[in-house]
């Protein structure tokens, strides 16, 4: 299998898995235009396309490339992905034809009440849920649900790829660094994000292993981390309370 981040719009990532008999699959894809360039580009047939959530950025372009390509499209069941697409849910485990592969489904509500994931080990595709060094807003859930989700996503196993859909990582490093300024891994992640975006080169995808090393959102049992919550929460710091601080804080963080 082939990976590959398409990028589009001012941030977002369209990804795409391609193998050897020119049969791809596309996650979140936002608009039409850039995927259609990738896929002309490397002569390959679009037979599948994953959705996280509704938001517009990723699924803009989902109208038209079903039209014109007849993908299997599998969706959460929410009303605003409008379609007569493959619903799934949390637990579901999908048996993809082409690329031949499986997904496990992972629902991780807090961004929006119906995003899941789709995890095609090693690679996991999170949408907006989980970024490098950060997460998305809770736009529709709560600190629980963004506990939830956390804790779903850490369970994985710590060489799993993390796929997320925005390239946000030195804009989160900077807020991260401010929650453990100390945190070497962390150090040394944003020195190479740096080196990476000199370039050109995404920062994704990262091995979950060193995001749970250096991903506030991912480190509430931390020390530094839950020493940081208990300031900014009147001393509680139970693990949602910690994630839900963080989150506030990021929400309102200005370098």
């Amino acid at each position: 299998m082939q990976l590959r981040a398409i990028p589009a719009f001012a941030d977002n990532y369209i990804w795409m898995l391609s193998d050897d008999d020119g049969n791809a699959l596309i996650v979140d894809p936002g608009a039409a235009t850039p995927v259609e360039a990738a896929l002309s580009a490397q002569r390959l047939r679009l037979r599948t396309i994953l959705i996280t959530h509704h938001h517009a950025d990723h699924i803009g372009g989902l109208q038209a490339l079903a039209a014109r390509h007849h993908p299997v499209v599998y969706a959460p069941d929410d009303a605003r992905i409008p379609g007569d697409w493959q619903r799934v849910s949390h637990g579901n485990t999908l048996t993809l034809a082409a690329p031949a592969l499986s997904a496990a489904v992972l629902a991780l509500p807090g961004h929006t009440r119906s995003h899941v994931a789709y995890h095609l080990a090693p690679w996991l595709f999170c949408g907006d849920a989980l970024f490098s060094l950060g997460c998305g807003r809770l736009f529709e859930g709560t600190a629980e649900d963004l506990l939830l989700s956390m804790q779903r996503i850490a369970a994985l196993a710590p060489d799993t790829l993390i796929c997320a859909a925005h390239e946000y990582t030195l804009a989160n490093a900077t807020f991260a660094l401010s929650v453990e300024p100390g945190n070497a891994t962390l150090l040394a992640r944003q020195t190479q994000v740096r080196s990476l975006r000199a370039r050109g080169a995404p920062s994704l995808p990262v091995p979950l292993a060193e995001e749970c090393a250096s991903n506030p959102f991912l480190r509430w049992d931390a020390p530094a981390v839950r020493a940081w919550c208990g300031v900014r929460d009147t001393g509680t710091a139970s693990p949602a309370a910690c994630l839900g601080a963080l989150r506030a804080a990021k929400d309102e963080f200005r370098a």
